[in-house]
């Protein structure tokens, strides 16, 4: 995020404090939630160790990893982008126009992306990871005849079928092994096309959480509360699974189908809402038929339908009906696309389900990973996060009766929903271990809570954040 010499004035930052009393019993309970979520990760830790990678399936719980403690050519420039950000990013993040601050931010977390993946040099941090046993490039292949490998899909999910999928490719729908599919006919074939385009497509969420902070926040507010959650948005762990992995690239067509949604929703004009609906319909649908997890979606989907229904003063008097039926619509073009080429999305995850049980799935024990995933979050998202989510949902009552009132707090509202996703993920058994990457487009969210934080911690929070991220990088080498 860089400064320009012409700029407006510098807006306040969003009240941040949801706790009733001193602003010192608010900082103390922060500390004590970030504490808390330390412990949490270390119990997996301990846990997952105790039970052996034979139980668990992962060499480091409750992380896909191995502990190597290395350094490599990325460790200067992510140690630059971290003191930059902490140093100079609310400031910047402030002051720049709204344009220069969402491809600012784009570009600054493609920097802090591509020097965490690079901390494990170029070939096992960008260029190799996608082309591993049981990765999607692996599969490409199989798709020489798109249409036929579409029609027979399902055919090969099962294991024992003749001539079954690679891994990511069972694991997934098919648009998202013919994405490389398409980037390898265009001449943008090979390990290193794959990661550059995951990173650089996967950094793109934090342009997509802003514009969407902006849309549903209620005009300046929610400018207020993009602006405060930019820095943190940027400087997230979860950065280290965007480079390189599928994920980083699901979670940003899932982002910017919401950002979208946003944007259509509150919409000053029928024809923008019917533009942008359409556009986040095809992007809804475009997700789905990259991750059956996605179909999780449609809980922060409404969570921006209902802050968007409380501004509905400022926008078109019939935009919001238009947003949803126009996205209904291109939703419904995705869908119809895939099943007249052949492709049964029911029928796929139906299958998934049962291969699932006959792989790790069925050998790595539900009891532990129920809760052993959250620790693998905690990573994920880091401790400030941590901290502001305990603002979030202890907030949300309030918020609630705030937006019948049209005052719309989307920093609370949105990430309960992403927190309810998560929850209705954990449950069905069917996210076991590699959370830390599979869950990506609802945790990329999540650090928009720092906005909840008190203006004169943030630093220290966000000193934090980058410190999880870079111990993390260099103390363990993951898998994505």
């Amino acid at each position: 995020m860089i400064p320009v010499r012409h700029r407006p004035p510098a807006l306040p930052g969003p009240p941040a404090s949801t706790d009733p009393g001193a602003p010192s019993v608010g900082r103390r309970r922060d500390l004590l939630t970030a504490g808390a979520a330390l412990l949490l990760f270390a119990a997996a830790a301990v846990v997952g160790g105790l039970l052996g990678h034979g139980r668990v399936l992962v060499s480091w719980p409750p992380l896909t990893a191995t502990w190597e403690p290395h350094a490599g050519p990325g460790t200067p420039a992510a140690v630059a982008v971290a003191v930059l950000v902490v140093g100079y990013g609310a400031a910047v993040a402030r002051r720049l126009p709204w344009g220069w601050l969402t491809w600012s931010a784009w570009a600054t977390a493609a920097a802090w992306t591509w020097s965490l993946a690079l901390i494990d040099g170029w070939r096992r941090g960008v260029a190799g990871r996608l082309t591993e046993p049981g990765e999607y490039l692996r599969g490409i292949g199989h798709f020489h005849d798109a249409g036929s490998a579409l029609r027979g899909f399902t055919g090969h999910i099962l294991a024992g079928t003749p001539q079954s999928w690679e891994t990511h490719v069972i694991g997934h729908p098919p648009l998202a092994v013919l994405t490389f599919v398409g980037l390898d006919r265009v001449g943008l074939g090979g390990g290193a096309w794959a990661g550059a385009f995951c990173i650089t497509v996967g950094s793109a969420v934090v342009p997509a959480v802003l514009v969407t902070l902006r849309a549903l926040g209620g005009g300046d507010a929610g400018e207020r509360t993009a602006r405060t959650a930019a820095p943190f948005l940027v400087l997230t762990p979860g950065a280290i699974w965007v480079g390189a992995s599928a994920d980083g690239y699901f979670a940003a067509v899932a982002a910017w189908a919401l950002a979208l949604l946003a944007v259509a929703a509150t919409a000053s004009s029928a024809g923008r809402a019917a533009t942008a609906g359409l556009g986040s319909g095809l992007l809804f649908g475009a997700a789905l038929y990259l991750s059956y997890g996605l179909v999780l979606l449609v809980i922060p989907a409404l969570a921006v339908l209902l802050c968007a229904a409380a501004t509905r003063d400022r926008g078109s008097p019939g935009g919001l009906p238009i947003a949803v039926a126009a996205a209904l619509s291109g939703v419904g073009c995705a869908v119809l696309s895939f099943t007249l080429a052949g492709f049964d999305w029911w029928e796929g995850y139906r299958l998934l389900r049962v291969r699932y049980y006959q792989g790790w799935g069925g050998i790595r024990p539900y009891a532990y990973w129920v809760w052993g995933n959250a620790g693998a979050t905690v990573a994920a998202i880091g401790l400030a996060c941590a901290a502001g989510l305990r603002r979030a949902v202890l907030g949300a009552p309030g918020a609630v009766r705030r937006r019948r009132a049209g005052h719309v707090p989307v920093e609370t509202l949105l990430p309960c929903a992403m927190l309810l996703a998560l929850l209705a993920a954990d449950l069905s058994g069917m996210s076991k271990a590699e959370t830390e990457r599979i869950w990506l487009p609802f945790t990329l969210w999540l650090p928009m809570t720092a906005a909840l934080l008190p203006a004169r911690d943030r630093r220290g929070w966000l000193i934090a954040q980058a410190t999880v991220a870079l111990l993390l990088n260099h103390l363990l080498l993951t898998v994505w």
